[in-house]
């Protein structure tokens, strides 16, 4: 059984283990030192400014998605979990809370590319990552209004 919920400060190591373990298979290509540093920010900086709903599976924390406003700051699933309609949920989730959506995906991340269009995310710009210099997709996903 799994359930979405408000992450809270107990749920820290299981969000970074689920960051760390999809990092390996999405971001390959990132510089190790840029990693680390984001493993840090994710503690510091992005989880106590960013809206973060973890989904649990069978009562242990297998994933998160991170929301500053209408834009996904980060959606990671530990990679045993994939396939298994858990990331949709959690952009359910966040639609369900924000309407249309936004997020940023690096080119190589073919994973995270995929999982976005399948949803129905449309690239709406193509721009360069500052720190790494790696392209970065843009992409809309805009609810079906009646």
């Amino acid at each position: 059984m799994q359930i979405i919920r408000k992450y809270n400060d107990k749920d820290i190591e299981e969000v970074l283990s689920s960051w760390e373990n999809t990092q390996k298979i999405a971001h390959p290509f990132l510089p190790e030192d840029f990693q680390i540093q984001e493993k840090k920010n994710i503690r510091e900086l992005y989880l106590p400014n960013a809206d973060t709903w973890i989904i649990e599976v069978n009562n242990k924390v297998v994933g998160f998605i991170a929301l500053i406003g209408n834009e996904i700051g980060g959606l990671f699933l530990q990679p045993i979990h994939h396939g298994k309609k858990l990331g949709k949920l959690m952009v359910d989730k966040a639609q369900e809370l924000h309407g249309d959506l936004v997020v940023e995906v690096f080119e190589k991340n073919s994973v995270g590319r995929n999982f976005y269009s399948k949803y129905g995310f449309k690239l709406i710009e193509k721009k360069i990552h500052e720190q790494t210099g790696e392209s970065i997709h843009r992409l809309k996903f805009t609810t079906n209004k009646v």
